[in-house]
Order: structure tokens, then sequence, then C-alpha cells
């Protein structure tokens, strides 16, 4: 057991992240989403919706500050509603980084198209339909090693 962690991630997911550079993208998905269709890894997170999974991603991964929208969403087929779960991804992405984060949204075959390219496909156990979000990997901006 490591501490400080968001007990959700689980040790494969971590090493999808840390496998990850700046520009990466982690795909994080509803049930119903054919995670495997991809061709990507899948790591699974059994037991938590979208927003606890951003949660916790975000809470080891920074968000890209060299694009407009570090977050992108599946659109809605034949509407324009935003649906509820999609706040509620927003929130978790700005509670993490402390700022206000974009939204791009996707037209689902394109999403699908966009995955493929993913590092790692989170699946999750999100009920609600057009529960899909692509991340994409910022930079840490400084790190100084501890000393021995």
């Amino acid at each position: 057991m490591l501490k400080g962690l968001d007990p959700a991630l689980t040790p494969d997911l971590l090493y999808q992240l840390a496998r990850m550079g700046h520009g990466d993208k982690v795909v994080v998905v509803d049930r119903n989403y054919p995670a495997y269709a991809a061709g990507r890894p899948v790591a699974h997170l059994a037991g938590i919706g979208a927003p606890a999974a951003v949660a916790a991603i975000c809470s080891v991964m920074p968000l890209d500050t060299f694009v407009p929208s570090p977050l992108a969403a599946m659109e809605v087929v034949g509407d324009p509603a935003r649906p509820a779960v999609t706040a509620e991804v927003v929130a978790a992405a700005e509670a993490a980084e402390g700022r206000a984060i974009n939204v791009r949204w996707i037209e689902r075959f394109a999403f699908y198209s966009e995955a493929r390219g993913a590092a790692v496909i989170v699946a999750t156990a999100e009920a609600r339909p057009y529960g899909c979000y692509i991340l994409t990997k910022g930079v840490w901006p400084s790190f100084t090693p501890p000393t021995p």
C-alpha cells in the first residue's frame, strides 16, 4: 500500500500514467464504451464512475496547459444537451488543477478515432451514457529531487 494516493488508482493504471509523456492522452470511458476495440492498453476501475476516475487520475497527473482544452467529451448523438456527468467530471478536473478547464466536444465516431491514439483506456463503471472523456497530460512545472 502506498500512502497519499487515491485508493481508486490501481497498480496497472499508475504504471500506465507514469509511462505517459507531455501531450499523451488517457481516455476515461463509461461501461457502454467498447474499451478493447481501440487496441490500446485497458485499465479497469471497477466500482467507480467517471467523475471519481478523473479525480483520481488528476490527483497524480497534471492536465496540459499548452492546449486550449485538455479535456474532451463525447457529444450526445442528435442532441445538443450536455450530460450531467460531464459537469461532475469538469468539476473534478478543476478541483484537482485549481483552474478553469475548457471542454472540447467530439462527435461520437471522431471520439472513437481519437481514442485509438491514446496511451491507455480507463474503463469505469459509469452507468450514465456519454460518460466518456479524453484527458491530455501536461507537464509538472518543477521538480527538485530530495536531498539524501
